[in-house]
């Protein structure tokens, strides 16, 4: 018995002795050109296949023999008997006889001819487009793993223990159950019933609006961690793509194996892979896809045809997503946070970190009850999502929870608390919106210095309460000082919520501040933060004012922004400027307006939360209008009058990078309008002799060959043109866009008889400038060049010209 024992043992270890893993390359024996998705098998073993550069990694127990076959090559053995060799490079003879009827030097004409009818069956086999409304459930698992060990990035010495610990266990593990919305013409909404992160006690929802990976390859594009591609299926897949047929499966439902590579011409298309064509109805079985670079991704899609309609549903997508060759850098939440990021090892040959999302559908409905999707938010997080208890879990779980993810639970709490996490990502979210929080207060980022040509050196201190203060209640305030003027500013108020499903907050509101003469701000404009303001620091034409106002912010639909507003100003001049009423000429005088502005955004998406609503995709066209009434003898207010703003805005983001953007906007007022209230074009030209001398920043929106107070109008069209060429790669750090603008404006302006002190012009006979900037040159920073032309051009040349530097730096 012991004898058997023995054996038994020593014939095991034996086995495992000999199970080895080998590696290697499979390329064309003339070329040394890689074989893409060639097939390695191993008798009565799991076959591989090679990557998009040829290589392979497989387990094999010695003696064994590797048996190599791809489409128009001769069929290729190796054994392998010594466990000293654990790479290969396997070399294969491509055959010079025909396959068939069809030769090999046609299979590319072939395999066009199959994409060409799947692209043309896409509004049939797309269950999105083919179906009227159907419903589905999905379960993600979404984390960050390594094959060895983990690597903190913290040096402290108290990590050790947890790094030690830390090698069982993932760096991030997130779970989601999502319930899915199809509609045949509206955009699938999505509802989030269960999320859970390990280590937060609150889901970071930014991360529940990422595209981590397509759920169709039927989109003209593919997205991968929010990059956009160009799709294998496109209706431009010929020009960027090059198709052979590896294979034809056979079974119940027989496939086509299409291997797709980017053509050496396209700078938009750098997917390759396999797609799987059903011969029958020519819609996708299967698809693997690789990206290869600064990231080394593998995604794969799963269908299952349908008893129910014969259509090919997904099953399942997974996607891996590896650091490459390059310093891209993947990160859920920004900045350098070490739990959930994926970056390149700076001085490190082997980077094992993986980011893998494995996505399951099931649960389809296609007897639905009648959906209203036209007015959801793209992504609804479950107000109870978070709070899912094991019992709901089990249920929808379709994957298994491992020891190893039951492990990384407590120990990425621990990371979490011991590192701060979720105190760094709440800085960062801030930090981007323009707030830095401290406690129940978040300061404001836009008081604290700025520079104008009236005020010159203004600092100051400002903020706003948070949700650590109050679910419905925000205080907020400021206070400032200007150097040159020597005055000091200030701003307090507070707001209630009324409806939280709205964004309905009530707020009160008094100013003792300055505003630039003939600016027009939109109540609903979104907060955009700068760490630095371009065109503020020339403005020097402001009037001082003190205002209370009481507005109220209403969200009727994710798509849909209002606000309302009554406020009543005392007015003042800063210069020696007076407008005629009745024959009195005033440089002081009061004012109670009411407005009302809308926001749509008709193509954005919209994740809302327990916490607010969020866009995650800035789609266009976008359109703003505002209207403002000026009423006379209420609250002992002087004037009356009437004034309609209009902008819409659209961009082009394209797949190469490059872009183009367009601003129209449309100003009108009429009544009693002194100048404070009529509209300028947005000038940035410093009242200056030289070229030199006005030599400043570029504004992102202003004219920059204008001069300061040149122009007012009462009514008003501005239009701005501006592409950018896809960035110019001189290195890693060095990539500068390329920018031409083009701006117009038009205007008129009625009785300037009236106004007194200050000598401007109408844009009766059209206003045009055109320039370029050379823009992220050195830090976010670059350069501008502007010339005036046409009915408004200046006698000096020179006069003309604006050379300024621009200033563009994504946090």
């Amino acid at each position: 018995m012991q004898i058997k024992l023995f054996s038994l043992f020593f014939f095991c270890h034996l086995l495992a002795f000999s199970q080895i893993q080998l590696s290697g390359k499979i390329q064309d024996s003339k070329t040394n050109a890689p074989l893409p998705f060639a097939n390695i098998s191993i008798k009565n073993a799991t076959n591989v296949m090679t990557s998009s550069d040829g290589s392979f990694t497989i387990l094999a127990t010695l003696p064994v023999t590797l048996t190599v076959s791809y489409l128009g090559y001769l069929e290729k053995k190796v054994t392998i008997t010594d466990p000293s060799i654990t790479y290969l490079t396997i070399s294969m003879s491509s055959k010079t006889e025909k396959l068939g009827a069809v030769s090999v030097n046609s299979e590319g004409n072939r395999a066009n001819a199959i994409i060409s009818k799947a692209i043309e069956n896409k509004l049939i086999n797309d269950p999105k487009k083919s179906i009227d409304a159907y419903t589905f459930k999905s379960y993600e698992k979404f984390k960050i793993t390594e094959d060895r060990t983990a690597r903190l990035k913290s040096r402290d010495t108290a990590d050790a223990a947890i790094e030690k610990i830390f090698n069982k266990t993932h760096s991030f593990l997130s779970e989601k159950v999502t319930a899915h919305y199809v509609q045949k013409n509206v955009p699938e909404k999505q509802k989030v019933l269960g999320t859970k992160m390990a280590g937060f006690e609150q889901p970071v929802y930014p991360v529940l609006g990422m595209t981590i990976q397509s759920s169709s390859l039927y989109g003209e594009e593919y997205t991968i961690f929010n990059e956009r591609f160009a799709g294998p299926l496109s209706k431009k897949s010929s020009r960027l793509y090059y198709y052979k047929v590896l294979d034809t499966l056979d079974g119940n439902h027989p496939a086509y194996v299409v291997l797709f590579q980017p053509t050496k011409t396209s700078s938009i298309a750098r997917l390759e892979g396999l797609l799987y064509i059903d011969t029958t109805s020519y819609a996708v079985q299967k698809a693997v896809i690789e990206l290869k670079g600064e990231l080394d991704v593998k995604a794969t899609h799963l269908y299952k045809k349908s008893e129910n309609n014969g259509l090919w549903l997904p099953e399942n997508n997974s996607i891996s997503i590896k650091s490459g060759n390059g310093k891209q850098k993947i990160s859920l939440f920004g900045g350098r946070i070490s739990v959930g990021s994926l970056d390149q090892k700076n001085n490190q040959q082997n980077n094992d970190d993986f980011l893998i999302s494995n996505t399951d559908f099931f649960d389809y409905n296609f007897e639905p009850n009648k959906l209203e999707l036209a007015t959801q938010p793209a992504i609804l997080v479950d107000t109870e999502a978070e709070n899912r208890d094991n019992a709901f879990w089990e249920t929808y779980r379709t994957a298994a929870i491992t020891e190893k993810d039951l492990a990384s639970f407590p120990v990425i709490d621990s990371i979490v608390k011991a590192q701060h996490i979720e105190r760094r990502i709440n800085v960062i979210q801030s930090f981007n919106q323009g707030f830095y929080p401290l406690g129940f207060f978040n300061l404001d980022l836009t008081y604290p210095i700025k520079y104008n040509n009236y005020e010159g050196l203004r600092l100051g201190l400002g903020g706003i309460t948070n949700s650590s203060f109050s679910q419905r209640f925000r205080i907020e305030g400021y206070t400032v000082y200007g150097f040159i003027d020597d005055q000091f500013k200030y701003g307090i108020g507070g707001g209630i919520l009324l409806n939280k499903k709205h964004g309905a907050w009530l707020n009160f509101n008094y100013k003792d501040d300055l505003s630039e003469v003939g600016s027009f701000q939109y109540l609903t404009d979104r907060r955009v933060y700068s760490l630095f303001e371009p065109r503020l620091v020339n403005i020097d034409f402001y009037y001082k004012h003190r205002t209370y106002s009481t507005s109220l912010q209403y969200e009727v639909f994710p798509k849909l922004l209002s606000e309302t507003q009554v406020s009543i100003s005392e007015i003042d001049q800063t210069k020696d400027y007076q407008y005629k009423q009745d024959d009195i000429w005033r440089s002081s005088y009061k004012t109670t307006e009411a407005k009302i502005a809308l926001r749509w955004s008709p193509f954005s998406n919209f994740l809302k939360t327990p916490s607010g609503t969020k866009e995650i995709y800035d789609g266009y066209p976008k359109f703003t209008a505002q209207y403002t009434q000026g009423i006379s003898d209420v609250f002992e207010s002087d004037l009356t009058y009437s004034k309609v703003g209009l902008k819409a805005e659209y961009n082009i983001d394209r797949l190469n990078l490059s872009k183009t953007s367009f601003l129209l906007e449309g100003n009108l007022g009429f009544g009693e309008l002194p100048l404070t209230h009529l509209f300028h074009a947005y000038p940035n030209a410093p009242t200056k002799e030289t070229i030199l001398q006005r030599f400043s920043v570029a504004g992102r929106r202003s004219f920059e060959t204008m001069y300061f107070s040149e122009f007012f109008s009462d009514k008003l069209a501005t239009f701005q043109m501006r592409h950018t060429f896809q960035p110019i790669r001189i290195a890693s750090w060095l990539q500068p866009e390329l920018v031409l603008i083009s701006r117009h404006a038009i205007g008129t302006v009625r009785d300037k008889e009236l106004h007194q002190g200050i000598e401007f012009k109408s844009l009766e006979h059209g206003y045009q400038e055109s320039g370029f900037e050379v823009n992220k040159l050195i830090a976010g920073f670059g350069l501008s060049f502007a010339f005036r032309y046409g009915a408004y051009s200046l006698p000096q040349f020179e006069d003309n010209i604006a050379f300024k530097f621009t200033f563009y730096l994504k946090l």
